[in-house]
């Protein structure tokens, strides 16, 4: 898929937003995506999953793929589906992200840490650091989309489907123009 494609499909789902957004970062943006919205069509979900497939390298071995809840685990299901391998999620009932659920990783397992967006790459580094706390190793990550425009560092290999140079702000730090349109949170982290 090119770029472009992938845009249609965000646009297909009106999940390619304009306003003035709040991100799970604590930023502030005038544009969001919102991978559920392109997710919930399994059909689109499985193209955007195959096509991302294909930008890994073919010596990747990849044992099980990883995600933290909640935008993640469409995301993570689906690429696990196209790989052929099994999908777990990460979730954070005391604010630290932990394999439950009965989930576990066997020590040594090669995993894939599958986002929907990453912005800051925070996220990320704390899932990938639960991943090795529960035994795992994580060979690369993915992500639907990289907001960072290449700029966040996971410590890992990371493969988007898409790059996108999105401006955020700090709450301090907001143009006049976002400034003057009310904030709202659409992601899943109150805070």
């Amino acid at each position: 898929m090119t770029d472009d494609e992938i845009l249609d499909e965000f646009r297909a789902a009106e999940a390619l937003l304009e306003g003035h957004f709040i991100l799970s970062s604590g930023l502030h943006s005038g544009r969001y995506l919102q991978c559920a919205r392109v997710l919930a069509d399994p059909r689109r979900g499985a193209r955007m999953a195959e096509a991302l497939v294909a930008k890994l390298p073919h010596d990747l071995k990849i044992d099980i793929v990883v995600s933290p809840a909640m935008g993640g685990i469409i995301a993570g299901h689906e690429m696990a589906r196209a790989l052929g391998v099994e999908a777990l999620f990460l979730e954070r009932p005391e604010g630290v992200f932990e394999l439950r659920r009965g989930f576990r990783l066997k020590s040594g397992q090669r995993v894939l840490m599958m986002e929907d967006v990453v912005t800051t790459g925070l996220s990320s580094r704390e899932a990938i650091a639960a991943i090795g706390r529960a035994g795992g190793v994580v060979v690369a990550a993915a992500a639907l989309v990289d907001r960072s425009d290449g700029t966040a560092d996971l410590g890992v290999p990371f493969f988007p489907l898409i790059r996108l140079s999105v401006p955020t702000y700090p709450t301090d730090a907001l143009p006049p123009e976002l400034a003057a349109v009310p904030a709202v949170k659409p992601g899943s982290r109150a805070a």
